[in-house]
């Protein structure tokens, strides 16, 4: 299928022959950030990608929360004891590296509750009880130890290929006692041996690009989970004008407010074309 106008933003369902015409509802939450040149290279810091949630001047507004409770209280997020104090732990942690090594743009609590924590919590919702994980160009952690913290079912892996990167991960999961392998090398690489029921991932680059580094690996995975901005439909263009689409079906399986602001978040769902869409089982 050709691109056109008859092509929008409540595409749900998307394959080379084209889109259907469900559409998600919304979810009053959050989203955020930026790009890396491979899928296991997310500088996840300072210039979003054209298809990638942005910042958009959120929750500038009043004083700045001061602790993560506090921050949680204000857009009205409720989280175990445990995992707030875990969550609160893997920030300051991230943050003293980020003092050393461009790992984010997120540096006070009220940011990354409203980015960090919405996008994880989103993206946990479609994930079920005790699934295997690969999370790609993991960075300084979002969604992949994040992730881990809100739903320690899971088992997640973090493919990270900057060695230096790869260090700081491996220190966070140990100080934050996440129980989280973490891979130095390219998730593609990670694919020809392992096999995973998910792949999620946030900045990592356009959809074109993300369906050329696992288009020889669809049949590894089950489903992989992109975490994208509003310019996705744009992204969506390129990628099936490339071709990149001719052996995935993909549907848009979340969509969000972000917090403070009037953007969207969405959650994009791909899997092996041909196949029928993966529907795990997610308790209510």
């Amino acid at each position: 299928m050709s691109d056109d106008d008859s092509t929008n933003e409540n595409d749900d369902t998307v394959s080379a022959d084209g889109p259907s015409d469900e559409n998600v509802g919304d979810v009053n939450v959050g989203g955020d950030s930026a790009e890396a040149e491979g899928p296991t290279e997310n500088e996840n810091t300072d210039v979003a990608e054209a298809g990638e949630p942005t910042d958009d001047k959120v929750v500038e507004e009043g004083p700045k929360s001061q602790s993560l409770p506090e921050a949680l209280d204000k857009f009205q997020i409720e989280l175990p004891a445990q995992v707030v104090e875990q969550l609160d732990l893997y920030c300051r942690v991230l943050w003293e590296w980020n003092t050393k090594l461009n790992l984010t743009r997120h540096t006070d609590y009220d940011t990354f509750v409203a980015r960090d924590v919405v996008d994880t919590l989103m993206l946990s919702e479609l994930l079920a009880p005790d699934e295997e994980v690969l999370d790609i160009g993991s960075g300084g952690g979002v969604p992949g130890i994040t992730l881990g913290i809100i739903r320690p079912d899971l088992s997640i892996g973090l493919a990270e290929s900057v060695g230096k990167k790869a260090e700081v991960l491996n220190d966070i999961v140990s100080q934050v006692r996440v129980p989280q392998a973490v891979f130095a090398e390219r998730a593609e690489s990670l694919l020809e041996e392992f096999r995973y029921d998910a792949l999620t991932c946030r900045a990592v680059g356009p959809l074109w690009k993300i369906c050329k580094w696992f288009e020889p690996h669809w049949g590894a995975f089950r489903r992989l989970l992109a975490i994208k901005g509003p310019k996705w439909v744009d992204e969506r263009k390129e990628a099936r004008h490339r071709g990149f689409l001719n052996k995935a079906e993909m549907r848009k399986a979340s969509e969000y407010i972000m917090p403070g602001t009037e953007s969207r978040s969405f959650i994009l769902k791909l899997w092996r074309k041909g196949t029928p869409e993966p529907t795990p089982e997610i308790p209510d």
